[in-house]
């Protein structure tokens, strides 16, 4: 046992893959990462599919699946995977909720959700089942609130799908339809309470039927691309369709994502009562709505309160462990990573499990696009995460950096290289500030992002644009293994190969000194006497 702490470095999107001229991981300067590579004990992690409790090998990794693993110790059936199930099986048709939302079935149905089959926040598979469903329960009118994603999937996409939407719709009847929208990152999904006006945008959007009104979504998409060429879709302003309606007293909401750290803060606006007290901003008059989200996002918070389909129960995570063991714990980020690094880690818990135990750092997120300051706050995390090594009361530390993902997001390459110097930069002052307290350094990450900026076609070569011959961004994760790191290496130990993001938490405990519980997934950790 060493004296100092144990320090876990989340590099969110940060992942290894193929050394070529669209991996901005690859292209960056990374010494310190380089270094410890050489030096300290290194492999790769599985960070997507069913390593993740995600449906298929072909599901991309995403924070949320990623921390809940890294967290937990074990591999949980995630939201996709278990929309999935209760869809094939019927039981999300059979369940109260369904019914609650429908209602006496003469309202309107509004469904809210990301238009996509990333199958990271949503699959427009679900909606499609949703809305089929309704159709055949006696709904006649439906709503659909597309939010439009260039991020999961494609960027330039977005018509794509609203047609394969528009076609399911007029198969429907005309009442079905499509009534507003935007991109996901201007309206609507915002997280951690970034920039509730986000969240505000799409409320007088979708409730109000208060945004730039065109004849169809395509018309919509087409002008606001028309106007600011080169537009991300996950950018595009909001919008409403004619002759789309306001939502009213006795109408059925269905938030269909089924992901929570983007629709906590549009569930808590539809769940305040009319009469209740809602600071972030103001709602207008309050309809009397029959709400319910695909899962419930916070289960401490008991949002929804209605949800078509039970999220997994993660018993036992990491954390409860050191607790009872007495261990202190400091876990922090950035905003747009803090939930993750917390709330995720944790099993989806959205207070501390001990607050006398448990410290827990935000440090504010910028409110600019991120690949204008890639940089983002890696170095404020830097300066408290080594106060706290410094102070020496937390035996365990984690942290995230958030550059590398939320950057990699932007499709802007340059920028991306940028943000993964910057990592590597904090990385180093890391290193040198555990060293001084005889520390040891765990460095990894939760999925790749950062090392796939450019489409790929089957053949793995790269997509062009066919007017330019540029390679294509990329915006989504990307299917790459992670780095797996530990400095400096313990005395007669290596790591072995084929592990996953799970077997984290059981290596954690026996770095701490700890045995893991037979259920937990087993610690990378192996004798070199016995590799030999």
């Amino acid at each position: 046992m060493r004296q100092g702490p144990l320090v876990l470095v989340v590099m969110d999107g940060v992942g290894d893959g193929p050394a070529d001229a669209g991996n901005a991981v690859a292209l960056a300067r990374t010494p310190t990462l380089d270094t410890l590579r050489a030096i300290g004990l290194y492999t790769q992690l599985k960070a997507h599919g069913r390593a993740v409790g995600l449906p298929s090998d072909d599901d991309m990794g995403n924070s949320e699946v990623g921390h809940n693993a890294l967290g937990a110790g074990r591999i949980f059936d995630q939201g996709a995977t278990l929309v999935d199930r209760a869809i094939t099986s019927g039981q999300l048709f059979n369940g109260a909720a369904w019914q609650h939302v429908l209602g006496d079935r003469t309202g309107t149905l509004h469904l809210i959700g990301l238009l996509s089959d990333g199958n990271v926040h949503s699959h427009e598979r679900h909606l499609v089942a949703l809305l089929r469903a309704a159709r055949a329960a006696g709904i006649e009118r439906a709503q659909v609130h597309a939010l439009l994603d260039g991020r999961d999937v494609p960027d330039g996409s977005a018509l794509e799908y609203v047609d394969r939407l528009e076609a399911v719709l007029r198969e429907l009847g005309p009442g079905f339809r499509i009534a507003s929208g935007g991109g996901r990152m201007r309206v609507t999904m915002d997280r951690y309470e970034a920039d509730w006006r986000i969240v505000e945008r799409g409320w007088k959007a979708h409730v109000h039927g208060a945004a730039r009104r065109f004849p169809s979504a395509r018309a919509a998409i087409e002008a606001a691309r028309a106007e600011s060429p080169g537009c991300s879709d996950q950018h595009l302003p909001p919008f409403v369709v004619d002759p789309a309606t306001p939502m009213a007293d006795g109408d059925g909401v269905v938030l269909f994502n089924f992901r929570g750290d983007r629709a906590i803060e549009l569930t808590r606006a539809f769940e305040t009562p009319p009469d209740g007290r809602f600071e972030p901003f103001d709602r207008g008059r309050v309809p009397r709505l029959r709400f319910a989200g695909m899962t419930q996002y916070d289960g401490d918070l008991r949002l929804p309160a209605s949800f078509l389909v039970t999220p997994p129960v993660i018993d036992r995570p990491l954390t409860e462990l050191l607790v009872e063991a007495g261990i202190a714990q400091w876990a922090g980020s950035e905003t747009q990573k803090f939930g993750h690094v917390t709330y995720f880690w944790n099993g989806n818990r959205s207070e501390p499990i001990d607050p006398r135990l448990e410290t827990w750092v935000e440090v504010p997120s910028d409110r600019v696009p991120f690949d204008e300051r890639p940089w983002m706050k890696s170095a404020e995390l830097t300066d408290a995460v080594l106060e706290a090594v410094r102070a020496g009361r937390h035996p365990f530390v984690r942290l995230n950096y958030a550059n590398g993902d939320m950057v990699g997001h932007t499709g802007n390459l340059d920028s991306t290289v940028l943000a993964v110097e910057t990592v590597d930069l904090a990385l180093d002052r890391l290193r040198r500030a555990v060293a001084a307290v005889d520390g040891r350094l765990i460095v990894t990450a939760d999925h790749g992002n950062a090392d796939q900026m450019f489409l790929r076609d089957k053949a793995g070569g790269f997509l062009r644009d066919p007017a330019t011959g540029a390679p294509r961004a990329c915006t989504s994760h990307s299917l790459s293994p992670v780095p797996f790191i530990v400095w400096p290496p313990p005395p007669g130990l290596a790591l072995r190969d084929g592990g996953g993001l799970a077997n984290v938490a059981a290596t954690v405990l026996a770095l701490l000194g700890l045995d893991a519980p037979s259920h937990y997934e087993p610690s990378l950790l192996t004798s070199t006497t016995v590799r030999a």
